[in-house]
């Protein structure tokens, strides 16, 4: 077995990333560093853990059977940790949180800072990423993501409400109308958002078993969401944005929503974490300050 809880982490880390490469920026560390901790690993189990030579990291079979194993044995340790503190109130250790970019930056990464400050001997880490946080992996203590969850292993508790809109500025539309209908799309410079990997070409309308599609087009699209949207501030199109993101806008009146009276899918905004009997008190605590503190935020924007 390795040597320390510390050994079980390291491997934890190492086990979740593609490369030794990414695995060194998540340790903070070097890549040397993680090469000779993990030949370290290897020369005292006697085993080799991670097939050297691939472009992408492999497990070996004896790799994979210890990326296995290691959280039931890390929520075994924590547990412990919490029942030797006496219920202090005080929260310790690594508290890693994955988020999509947008929302990730706008409010995720804010509201953690606010709960970093109340809970000082917590080491509190986000990682944000342009792709939907996939409900499979094991990286992450608590994850984000926006819009419905159809498939997963882990625990899914939404934080917040949100739908996507449909906007333009004040000037697009003085100057080319609103739509009044989803048809009337069709007629106007719709400002596309490239993410997903999806057709982002089709706008949802609609709800529940009423929900269709609509093919947009127009001159500009881009993979930022900030780009498009400042697009669209220009008055250069209609958008189709979450109003986690547009929210402020609508309010101070630099967009205007279209076709409000038309109803979207939800796209709420949940959290993921590990379907286990003991949920860290870290991990509950951030639950529920996000639930508490993100749609109070959101009712803000």
């Amino acid at each position: 077995m390795p040597e320390s809880v510390d050994d079980l982490r390291f491997f934890k880390v190492v086990a979740a990333s593609e490369t030794l490469t990414a695995a060194a920026r998540g340790l903070g560390c070097s890549l040397p560093v993680v090469s000779k901790r993990l030949a370290a690993m290897e020369q005292r189990l006697g085993v080799q853990l991670v097939r050297r030579g691939t472009r992408r990291l492999v497990l070996t079979s004896e790799g994979a059977v210890l990326a296995k194993g290691i959280d039931p044995i890390l929520a075994d340790v924590q547990r412990l940790e919490e029942q030797v503190s006496g219920g202090s109130e005080a929260l310790r250790g690594s508290l890693v949180v994955e988020s999509t970019l947008g929302i990730g930056r706008a409010h995720i990464g804010p509201l953690l800072g606010e709960f970093g400050a109340r809970h000082p001997d917590l080491d509190v880490q986000l990682t944000t990423t342009p792709l939907p946080v996939s409900p499979h992996r094991r990286e992450f203590d608590v994850a984000i993501r926006v819009g419905p969850i159809h498939d997963s292993t882990l625990r899914i508790r939404r934080l917040a409400e949100n739908r996507r809109v449909v906007c333009a500025s004040p000037e697009y539309v003085r100057r080319h109308g609103a739509p009044r209908t989803v048809d009337e799309l069709a007629e106007h410079n719709c400002i596309l958002l490239r993410e997903n990997y999806g057709d982002y070409a089709l706008w949802r309308f609609g709800e529940g078993p009423d929900e269709f599609r609509v093919r947009v087009g127009g001159t500009l699209s881009s993979n930022d969401g900030d780009i498009v949207t400042g697009w669209a501030l220009e008055g250069r199109g209609l958008i189709m944005r979450s109003t986690w993101h547009v929210g402020p806008m609508l309010k101070d009146g630099r967009l205007v929503q279209v076709l409000a009276d038309v109803p979207t899918p939800a796209a709420d905004v949940y959290a993921l974490h590990a379907d286990t009997e003991h949920v860290p008190a870290r991990v509950t605590a951030v639950l529920d300050f996000l639930s508490e503190r993100l749609p109070e935020r959101l009712g803000r924007a």
